[in-house]
């Protein structure tokens, strides 16, 4: 089918640095040459200066046109739908790369010019919402003009290769499948940490911050990978109904097992010295699920620490402290699997030492970046990787007495030094 991508924030960092680059990459295999891409900006752009990360730019060209207008008048919405003129034999991808808070009044105004007819699909990045309140008034909006089977609401940790890798180690091995359960695993820690710091992008920050851009989408989703039963047999199909069966086994986070904080300069950065936006946190969770009862999970996330990784550990429990007992799923940079064994050292001794187990694709192995795998996905409309508005209430849900903490004190979080260790924050 021919496909039309129209993207609002076509000069941003996500369309610059993930959008296009995968768009490129796609058009470069081959199998997607019925698509064609509108980038909309409020002025002027020169394409040329969109394509700076963009290592396949050349198939982008003939590909790409700008439509230029006021996103807050609802008159150049009808011009726009003039210039998509979408045909019979044709679909329209709408990818909202914009702040969360600019997205409703765009919706409304695509809603009421009539660009929401069953041939278009609109994709929203999270976070979804601010908090429940806003992301239950989110989806009622967005309900009012496009159905569910439309609307692609975007975790791209969802779509990483190890993330999906998680359902088939533990479906496919019968050494974990057996073992994935309260019996035998100890503790679950998911986390995903940044040398980098906001990387300009303080007005987004502001009214995100950590909690909001890590925790409620990407780290809750590689949670419910984590937790959701599998059955024996796979359907990649349910997996957004699975995901939802293990998010309504958390129990709402207690605000007294939430460290938040602040990387030092941070206030400089956004031109806010009352900021009491956290770079930083980590929460402690619990499930009610009966194969997880018990299990202490932490997730955490921060922003100009020490390392940068993003990550799920494992902890296996112990007959004695001699024994190993950690498992990696480890997401980026490096995806792959790392199991912690206890070996013989070699030579004439009876010593022992740790190695690691690992598995990684070979390295003339080239990974689908997610963004690419997200776009596909949505092109062919294969659901499972997008989230559902029950899973979006739900985890807002589960963190809202944080939010409802903060905003009764509001204390400013602790602060911390730039490249500490999360560990160091935590102790």
């Amino acid at each position: 089918m021919i496909t039309k991508l129209l993207i609002f924030g076509i000069t941003g960092d996500l369309a610059t640095r993930k959008l296009l680059p995968a768009l490129g990459q796609i058009i470069s295999t081959g199998n997607f040459n019925d698509l064609s891409v509108i980038g909309v900006s409020r002025h002027e752009v020169n394409q040329s200066e969109l394509f700076g990360h963009c290592d396949n730019k050349t198939f982008l060209d003939g590909k790409l046109s700008i439509f230029t207008m006021d996103l807050a008048s609802a008159d150049e919405y009808q011009r726009l739908k003039q210039y998509v003129v979408l045909g019979d034999d044709e679909q329209l991808l709408i990818y909202m790369a914009v702040p969360p808070l600019s997205t409703a009044q765009i919706v409304d105004f695509l809603g009421e010019v009539g660009i929401n007819t069953p041939n278009v699909k609109i994709l929203f990045e999270k976070p979804f919402g601010i908090n429940l309140e806003s992301a239950e008034k989110l989806i009622q909006q967005t309900a009012s003009h496009y159905q569910e089977q439309q609307i692609y609401r975007i975790d791209h940790y969802l779509a990483k290769e190890m993330a999906q890798n998680i359902i088939a180690f533990r479906a496919r091995n019968a050494l974990f499948y057996h073992i994935w359960n309260n019996n035998f695993i100890e503790s679950i820690e998911i986390v995903s940490l940044q040398k980098g710091g906001i990387d300009g992008r303080a007005q987004f920050y502001e009214q995100t911050g950590a909690l909001r851009d890590l925790v409620q989408g990407h780290l809750m989703q590689l949670l419910t990978l984590t937790l959701m039963d599998i059955p024996q047999g796979l359907e990649w199909e349910r997996m957004p109904e699975l995901r939802l069966a293990a998010l309504n086994q958390l129990q709402p986070v207690d605000p007294g097992k939430v460290v938040r904080a602040q990387y030092e300069g941070y206030k400089e950065e956004v031109n806010n010295n009352d900021s009491q936006v956290e770079t930083f946190v980590s929460i402690e969770m619990s499930s009610n699920q009966p194969n997880w009862v018990g299990v202490p999970i932490r997730l955490t996330t921060g922003k100009e620490l020490s390392e940068t990784t993003a990550e799920i550990r494992i902890r296996l429990k112990t007959s004695n402290g001699a024994q190993s007992n950690c498992l990696v799923f480890k997401i980026q940079p490096d995806e792959g699997i790392n199991i912690e064994l206890f070996v013989k050292k070699p030579g004439y001794s009876r010593e022992f030492e740790a190695r690691n187990l690992s598995f990684n694709y070979e390295n003339d192995v080239k990974l689908p970046d997610a963004y690419e795998q997200v776009l596909v996905d949505a092109i062919s409309s294969e659901k499972s990787l997008f989230t559902g508005s029950n899973e979006v209430l739900r985890s807002w849900q589960i963190l809202k007495p944080i939010q409802d903490d903060w905003n009764s004190w509001q204390q400013q979080p602790k602060t911390y030094p730039k490249g500490s260790s999360a560990q160091s924050i935590l102790a």
